[in-house]
């Protein structure tokens, strides 16, 4: 060790400063951190690696294929889809000026904004009082039956689920015959266009709002039983309990999924629509997903109907940034935090 006052010899390195070695030691640490989370982590890691590698192949690959929305696209340029689309000429935004223009397309975004503010109003409510009913069943094989009663028709088909409602309320359902017994005349609610939007979200709710429940029932099932017997011991009733304790438990839930609902506002059902589309006529049941398919499938215009596809999905992205700030104003955390 070099005495006080001694000056070090011609190109010999100083010694590390405090500061110098706590860069060194947080530095190392940081290195073998991530290595140990990486090793401890290692088994979930490849667990979640194929869903990583679907969701890039099914959903971030296909975005390369929004550059025909900028082009005069025809697929029979080259001998493969790569070799069309680097034949095709660029058009620019040409595309986007004839979405301004068609009054199709403005036909079926209005049919498509009056059917998710029906399914806002009318279903997204539902599997919230489902969940607080089965959650009020004192016995478990009750609530466990009810539960398996309303998961069951989410695993039916659309053909199957739209069938069960012609032969209810189709022009020779159920219903019809009905009055027409009692000498009343029949009705056809399948093929009334006014009724469209309201029929189509009782099928949803019928088909789907048991497996809403789910997510509800399992934000209920983390609310410590020590909270209701205070409530109790309080003096709360059970409307106040679930006012003052099971409704606060949900918000959060509730504040996430109204943000994922508003995101998918302009996805309102495609194979849904598409049959019953026939029934009741396009000016009723033309939305923006069976008008992309009807344009680009159809008619083999598939730049305009990727145009509408990239509108559709900047106008819900925009719509999930919107609620998600909303969320976040109201102090719930949303989809990300702040």
């Amino acid at each position: 060790m070099a005495p006080p006052g001694a000056h070090p010899a011609p190109g010999a390195r100083p010694a590390p400063g405090p500061a110098g070695r706590r860069d060194a030691r947080s530095t190392a640490a940081a290195g073998s951190g991530w290595r140990i989370r990486l090793r401890r982590d290692r088994t979930l890691i490849l667990m979640t690696l194929p869903a990583v590698l679907l969701v890039l192949v099914f959903n971030y690959v296909p975005l390369l294929g929004n550059v025909v929305a900028f082009q005069d696209y025809d697929p029979y340029l080259g001998d493969n889809a790569w070799q069309a689309v680097a034949q095709s000429p660029w058009v620019g935004i040409e595309h986007f000026g004839r979405m301004v223009e068609d009054r199709l397309f403005w036909q079926a975004l209005r049919n498509t904004l009056a059917i998710f503010l029906v399914q806002l109003t009318l279903f997204f409510p539902v599997p919230i009082l489902l969940a607080l009913l089965i959650n009020s069943f004192v016995r478990p094989r009750v609530r466990a039956v009810a539960q398996a009663v309303l998961y069951l028709p989410h695993f039916f088909s659309w053909v199957l689920v739209v069938t069960v409602f012609q032969q209810m309320f189709g022009g020779a359902g159920m219903l019809a015959q009905t009055l027409r017994e009692h000498g009343h005349e029949g009705i056809d609610l399948m093929t009334n266009p006014g009724l469209f939007k309201f029929l189509v979200t009782f099928e949803m709710v019928w088909k789907d709002a048991g497996w809403g429940v789910i997510v509800f029932l399992a934000a209920l099932s983390a609310v410590s039983p020590d909270l209701y017997e205070a409530a109790a011991m309080d003096g709360a009733g059970r409307w106040r309990r679930m006012w003052h304790v099971t409704l606060p438990a949900l918000r959060p839930v509730v504040a996430l999924l109204l943000v994922l609902q508003v995101g998918n506002a302009l996805t309102v059902g495609f194979e849904q629509i598409l049959l019953q589309r026939t029934a009741v006529g396009s000016t009723a049941a033309e939305v923006l997903d069976t008008y992309v398919w009807n344009v680009g499938i159809q008619f083999g215009d598939f730049s305009y109907a990727a145009a509408v596809g990239i509108v559709k999905g900047i106008f819900g992205l925009c719509l999930v940034l919107a609620a998600n700030k909303v969320a976040h104003l109201m102090g719930e955390q949303g989809v990300y935090k702040r």
